[in-house]
Order: C-alpha cells, then sequence, then structure tokens
C-alpha cells in the first residue's frame, strides 16, 4: 500500500491516494487544487523514502472538497458556593482534502508488476 506522511498547519497527517483528509482551515475555495510539499515520508511497499526532514522532489497533489465543522465541545466553567457558572462552546472550521497522487521527483511511481505481467 503507499501512503505518505505529510505536514499542514504544523501537524502531520497520513494520507493514501483517493482517500480523504480534514485539515485546518486556510484560504481556498472548494474544487481548487492544493500541492502538499512538506512531505516527510513515502512508503511503497517495501521501499521508503524518509527526508531529513522532508523527502526532496516529493510532492502530494489534493483537491478541496468542502469546508466542513468539526463536532461541538461543550466548555463548562464552574466554581462551587459561588454562583459561578458559565457554559459556552466550540466548534472548529477544517477543509476537507480528497489526494489525488502522490509523486516523487516528480513521477507519479508505477505499480510493481509480476512476473507474468499482471
Amino acid at each position: 500500500m503507499k501512503y505518505a506522511i505529510v505536514e499542514k498547519g504544523g501537524k502531520q497527517y497520513k494520507v493514501i491516494e483517493g482517500g480523504t483528509i480534514d485539515v485546518d482551515l486556510f484560504s481556498g475555495d472548494i474544487g481548487d487544487k492544493v500541492d502538499l510539499e512538506r512531505v516527510l515520508l513515502i512508503a511503497d511497499g517495501d521501499k521508503i523514502s524518509v527526508g531529513t526532514p522532508t523527502v526532496n522532489g516529493a510532492q502530494v497533489k489534493a483537491t478541496i472538497l468542502a469546508h466542513v465543522k468539526g463536532p461541538k465541545i461543550v466548555v463548562f466553567k464552574y466554581r462551587p458556593r459561588k454562583r459561578y457558572r458559565v457554559k459556552t462552546g466550540h466548534r472548529q472550521k477544517y477543509i476537507r482534502l480528497q489526494i489525488d497522487s502522490i509523486t516523487l521527483n516528480g513521477k507519479k511511481q508505477a505499480k510493481k508488476r509480476g512476473k507474468n505481467g499482471s
């Protein structure tokens, strides 16, 4: 299975081709193409490329699918015997990305074929 570890917004994500990830909000519209250039690792079966800190020539291309909100977090502050109660909530905004391709040195890595060509 081919996958990569990328960094976006100070967080690391494991991505596979055709999969989706939710990253912190950044500027972009639905349908825009995004290049994730901070690729820390690429693994393709037994072949693994580890960067120091990034893999040279590696690139992950993605498409913005949607702007989504995360689950609601309830914050409740309470002080006993003081009649102090404050209830607030928060929903983090994310961008959902669909991973289109994982490339190394500008070339899409080809799948290995067996002896019979399949």
